[in-house]
């Protein structure tokens, strides 16, 4: 227990906080039925835990080196426990939304403190095992969520999804408190809270703008305020940032071109990967009429060949560049979006398999490799502010990619059926709209919808991948990927989280 203890007790955080990402994909149809929600409301209760976590995440370290890194922990197992609870017994769409908004705060600090603590706690061999080990369980927690939640989904009941939550975190609480020693950053440190929330802001106000222009359109007053404000916010923060004593990100950090496009591949890779699976868990259950189980178990070839891809690629491509690992990896992935881009009226799920299969290998170079190469785009005393972005940007892009390509889905599906018709076909509503509408023009509507999505993701994941190529160029006599070796620097140099 002295030796693991520590390690059980983070990946307990670790695995929870991930789970939810994914875990409520498969849910939504029965969510929509249960609450009446609509599209929009399905959107932000995804979009919502991954833009509070995105937002949060930084801030959320930068206060646990000056609180104390255990005592933030447990305080977002503690709040992620209380929202999950709160999301199960939610009466409605909107109370639904704002306890995953609340979920994703204490997610944020669950998150931003687990390398800080494994790396306060293990040193030499033992932390590379326990880095391996944290990174088996938190590939592990994104390939079982869709599949668990299928499982509760049709056993107890989507609310059981939260539910479950709630004995892991009593177990997480009791068993850091007992074995994981309190540490702290350097003395002298503040927290940026103006820049945490100008980020929050300008996060939010984007969000906001793409699922209300999927709504109302692109010129609606309400997308062009919230793109607006998404401006003026991200303005401040670039102000607040150039003066901040101890800002949240050194903006000099995007001098250098490797770093911006390592950045800029993790945004794309979290939304062109995974931002079309709810829309594809909706159209299997609702048009197909497959089983929440059923829904879940269509994407392990996804997650078998990310798993398989990630192990080879630690195991053999140890110091290749990030331009091969995440460039390609970004590649492959826009390429398998393109290969799912082949539905129509008459498809079934195993069109999908193929363009399934590539996803999951452009992830498995990806996934394993991009916080390292961020690390190696920065000098080492910046490697814990290079660690934080890379995983502010993932799930951002995550929270963007679920908002665009919605809207994209909808705008393509409104060419065959009136507007209001296709936001409650892709928000669930196929039942409702059956006395009304042939059952060929919805599976055709949604199939051309779904194609236009995948395509865009495609589009972006293959520009992105480009990027990477022409911007992160290797240093000479070193590597310009990351291993375990760069990661472990990150828990080394996770204190220092500014200048």
């Amino acid at each position: 227990m002295r030796t693991w203890g520590p390690l059980t007790a983070v990946c307990l955080g670790t695995f929870m906080l991930l789970l939810d990402v994914t875990i409520v994909v498969v849910a939504l149809p029965d969510m929509a039925r249960a609450l009446g929600a609509s599209l929009s409301d399905l959107q932000w209760v995804v979009d919502g835990y991954a833009l509070a976590l995105a937002a949060l995440l930084l801030g959320a370290g930068a206060a646990a080196d000056i609180l104390g890194r255990r005592r933030v922990h447990v305080a977002g197992v503690v709040v992620f426990a209380a929202a999950s609870l709160l999301c199960g017994l939610a009466s409605g769409p909107a109370a639904l939304v704002a306890a995953r908004a609340v979920q994703g705060v204490g997610a944020a600090a669950m998150f931003a403190t687990t390398l800080p603590l494994l790396g306060s706690v293990y040193r030499g061999r033992q932390r590379s095992a326990a880095l391996g080990v944290w990174g088996a369980v938190s590939g592990g927690a994104a390939a079982v969520g869709p599949v668990l939640g299928g499982l509760l989904t049709e056993g107890p009941g989507w609310r059981w999804i939260f539910f479950v939550n709630l004995p892991v975190s009593v177990v997480a609480v009791w068993l850091t408190l007992r074995v994981v020693p309190e540490s702290r950053g350097p003395r002298g440190m503040r927290v940026d809270w103006a820049g945490t929330a100008a980020f929050a802001v300008f996060a939010g106000g984007t969000t906001y703008g793409v699922v209300r222009a999927g709504a109302d359109g692109w010129t609606g007053t309400a997308a062009l305020v919230s793109f607006g404000a998404a401006v003026l916010a991200l303005l401040c923060f670039v102000l607040v940032e150039r003066r901040a004593a101890h800002p949240l990100l050194d903006l000099s950090l995007l001098r250098g071109p490797a770093f911006v496009g390592v950045m800029a591949g993790a945004l794309a890779f979290n939304g062109v990967a995974f931002g079309v699976t709810p829309y594809l868990s909706i159209w299997m259950q609702t048009l197909l009429g497959m089983s929440p189980v059923h829904a879940g178990l269509t994407l392990l070839p996804m997650t078998v060949a990310a798993m398989v891809t990630a192990v080879v690629v630690g195991r053999r491509l140890h110091g290749v560049s990030a331009r091969l690992t995440v460039g390609g990896g970004l590649l492959l992935t826009g390429a398998g979006c393109f290969c799912q881009a082949v539905l129509g009226a008459g498809s079934g799920w195993t069109a999908l398999v193929p363009g399934f299969v590539l996803v999951g290998v452009g992830t498995g170079f990806v996934a394993p490799t991009v916080a390292g190469a961020a690390l190696a785009a920065v000098e080492p005393a910046r490697s814990g502010m290079a660690g934080g972005a890379v995983n502010t940007v993932r799930q951002l892009g995550y929270a963007f990619g679920v908002a665009v390509f919605g809207t994209v889905l909808t705008s393509r599906m409104a060419g065959d059926l009136p507007r209001g018709a296709a936001h409650a076909l892709a928000g669930g509503g196929a039942a409702a709209l059956r006395g009304g509408v042939p059952e060929h023009t919805l599976r055709a509507a949604f199939a051309a919808g779904l194609d236009a999505a995948l395509v865009t993701a495609g589009g972006v994941g293959v520009a992105a991948g480009v990027l990477v190529f022409v911007l992160v160029r290797p240093a000479r006599g070193a590597a310009g990927g990351v291993t375990g070796a760069a990661a472990g620097t990150l828990m080394e140099e996770k204190p220092v989280h500014r200048p």
